[in-house]
């Protein structure tokens, strides 16, 4: 026997009846469900009648499981994972957050009942991650995780109460931030001149246009405007799902923009581009049907992760002090703001959708400009003027 029960405004009550148990009492397996759009009567009875037909199911095959008899490990590997993780994160991002769970959380939470787990098993949890000694950005992964878990698990009625409430997201340290000066700057692109064009301009593109990694993984020739010397980034590609690229839009909503390229990078790319076309013509058949600038032998996208690994090769091959390849960016904005370029230009090359983000990540090099550039007002001062 399957029913259901209005509780309250907008909330039902969905009851499947099994039977009773051996002390006579009546087996039942009930769930809430709240309906929040407004339906009309006819369209709420067929709504809710799919839903008691759904729970009818799950119970009867197994698959329900009752809020306050269910374990953490349960509810994590049989509701959350399939009916969020899998389906909200990206796989990249799914893949670190089952490794977080199974290595991390599974240990410690995995045999609770979640309605068992407190405040202060949370807060103990994360001060033993702490006192492990692993690195800042590992211990907000597994918290991420674990919030992640325990608020679907809030959010679908299956606990009263989140224990996360009370808890403080761990604070990470921001990575220090390096660049090149323009002396090194130098010596990267005299080096750079060695290596194959692809990256060669690849890595000038970080260095000179201040682009992300994925960006110009990404950046395809219909973004490329030889006759005003631009590239338009509207797109990025920060990782696979197997050997397939995942295209999105930039890393930030709004970051979408326009970047004027100096004049002799685009002659350089121009001639860059008749050797792309003539590769691709020899390759007929076997060219990817894609159109990426940086592009693989193919003329696939290169993997997400090749440019760091080739950076990095660079700079050992060439004994050059280890840069992320991420920090070309900072360089590109950097070398700008020093040739007195101001921050909203900065701000508008970079993408950044907050001018403030872009004032605090540079806050020490325009503190140094400003001091260089009142120092050179010292000749002004009256006490060391000869007569």
């Amino acid at each position: 026997m399957a029913y259901t029960e209005k509780r309250g405004e907008n909330s039902y009550r969905l009851v499947v009846e099994l039977g009773f148990d051996a002390n006579g009492k009546r087996i039942k397996r009930q769930k809430t469900i709240r309906v929040e759009e407004k339906l009309s009567p006819k369209k709420l009875k067929e709504f809710l009648e799919t839903e008691l037909v759904k729970f009818k199911l799950q119970v009867e095959s197994g698959e329900y499981l009752k809020p306050e008899k269910t374990k953490f490990e349960d509810f994590a590997l049989k509701e959350w994972k399939p009916k969020f993780a899998e389906r909200k994160y990206s796989p990249r991002t799914r893949s670190i957050y089952l490794v977080q769970l199974n290595t991390h959380i599974l240990p410690v939470f995995g045999h609770r009942y979640l309605d068992q787990i407190k405040t202060i098993h949370i807060v103990d949890f994360i001060n033993q991650l702490e006192d492990k000694g692993l690195k800042d950005s590992s211990i907000l992964y597994i918290y991420k995780v674990l919030k992640s878990i325990i608020s679907k698990a809030a959010e679908w009625e299956f606990i009263a109460k989140n224990p996360l409430n009370g808890v403080k997201q761990p604070k990470i340290q921001r990575k220090k931030m390096k660049f090149l000066d323009e002396e090194q700057a130098q010596q990267v692109i005299a080096a750079l001149n060695n290596e194959p064009d692809v990256w060669r301009l690849y890595f000038l593109g970080c260095m000179l246009g201040g682009f992300r990694r994925g960006e110009l993984l990404a950046l395809e020739w219909k973004h490329v405007d030889f006759d005003n010397a631009t590239f338009t980034i509207e797109q990025s590609i920060p990782e696979f799902d197997g050997d397939k690229p995942i295209i999105t839009t930039p890393k930030t909503e709004g970051s979408e923009r326009v970047v004027v390229m100096p004049a002799w990078y685009m002659q350089e790319l121009e001639v860059y581009q008749k050797e792309w076309r003539k590769r691709k013509m020899k390759l007929r058949d076997k060219w990817q049907d894609s159109s990426f600038v940086f592009c693989n032998e193919t003329g696939g996208p290169y993997y997400y992760t090749t440019p760091t690994a080739t950076w990095r090769k660079f700079l050992r091959k060439n004994e050059f002090e280890h840069i992320r390849l991420h920090d070309l960016r900072h360089t590109a904005a950097t070398l700008l703001i020093e040739a007195g370029v101001d921050l909203k230009t900065v701000q508008e090359r970079l993408g950044h959708t907050k001018y403030q983000t872009t004032a605090d990540f540079y806050a020490h090099v325009t503190k140094r400009v400003s001091r260089e550039a009142v120092a050179k007002l010292d000749k002004f001062d009256p006490r060391k003027r000869t007569l």
